[in-house]
């Protein structure tokens, strides 16, 4: 092989060497920076790029994705000079390579530095039950402040989320004692408010009873008051009418009446579970006596059965009144 031939050779080594040093393919999620001679020339995008060999190198490869740093554990002092314990995460994204490379010499030291004494400033001003209960503006704070300190390094924090707050155990005891007692409390109230509603439930339903008892009271005698009112109107028509019999000449019509007023008086009398033994004075024999005048009077108004029928009645319900025989002396 002459020399002509090894520098051929040479020098088509070199083309090649020189074209794949020129093209530089950038995956997706990347951007790679550029550097002449040291300085930053521009940005290579994802995809097939051509640079200059020997005169531009690639500087930085630059993730563009969204990523997620912990944030370690530290005490916050709050305002009530209570300690906690806090750690968190931070989601960033870099929107800018060439700043994100170029204007900050460790950018996830930087930015869990930064938030962990933002974290710091915003706890720190705030009462340890705030610290407790609000979380989500604790969060809010921290990405506006630390969004705006990171902006200038080409960066976009999306999120900042609190993982956990730890109080003393002193403390989370004193809580929970806390706790029980305003638990306790609100049971108390619980229990003392459902007596209150059921003394008044039974008070309510006591007085509907007494209304309803009173309605039915006010409704029987009112048609007490009616049966008598129909009552005596039937009893003064009863009593005009025989007067017109007796003004008419008609004394059967009297006669009548009285009886029927007898017999129905007696009847009462009879029918009394106290009166099983009637005490008749001796002048009630002859009232007694008027019963066949009764019973005439029965026969020539409702006929000849109704008579019989009144006179068995008489019978039946009256004890015989003929004179007592002598008893025989003793010997």
């Amino acid at each position: 092989m002459t020399g002509f031939d090894i520098f051929a050779i040479a020098f088509v080594v070199l083309v090649i060497l020189t074209l794949f040093a020129g093209v530089k393919t950038v995956p997706q999620g990347y951007d790679w920076t550029i550097e002449r001679f040291g300085k930053f020339t521009r940005t290579l995008s994802p995809g097939l790029n051509i640079i200059i060999p020997y005169f531009d190198r690639v500087g930085r490869k630059v993730n563009m994705m969204e990523q997620v740093i912990s944030i370690p554990e530290q005490e916050v002092i709050t305002k009530d000079n209570a300690t906690v314990t806090v750690d968190g995460v931070a989601f960033y994204q870099v929107f800018d390579a060439a700043k994100a490379s170029y204007e900050v010499s460790d950018l996830t030291q930087a930015i869990v530095v930064l938030t962990m004494t933002n974290i710091r400033s915003v706890m720190g001003a705030m009462d340890l039950d705030q610290v407790l209960s609000h979380r989500d503006e604790i969060n809010e704070r921290l990405l506006r402040v630390v969004d705006a300190a990171v902006s200038p390094w080409g960066l976009k924090v999306n999120r900042i989320e609190i993982k956990d707050i730890v109080p003393p155990a002193d403390l989370v005891e004193a809580m929970g004692r806390q706790m029980k007692a305003e638990r306790v409390k609100r049971a108390d109230i619980l229990q003392a408010e459902g007596q209150r509603q059921s003394e008044i439930l039974r008070a309510e339903g006591a007085k509907q009873g007494q209304i309803l008892q009173a309605e039915g009271r006010r409704e029987a005698a009112f048609l007490d008051a009616q049966a008598r009112e129909r009552a005596a109107e039937a009893e003064a028509k009863a009593t005009e009418m025989v007067s017109n019999a007796i003004a008419s000449g008609d004394v059967a019509a009297l006669n009548y009446f009285i009886a029927d007023k007898y017999i129905k008086a007696f009847g009462q009398i009879a029918d009394s579970p106290n009166q099983k033994i009637i005490m008749l004075p001796i002048e009630a024999m002859g009232v007694l006596g008027s019963l066949a005048g009764i019973g005439e009077i029965a026969k020539a108004t409702f006929g000849e059965s109704a008579a019989s029928a009144q006179t068995a009645a008489r019978r039946g319900s009256v004890p015989p009144t003929g004179p007592v025989p002598p008893v025989p002396p003793r010997s």
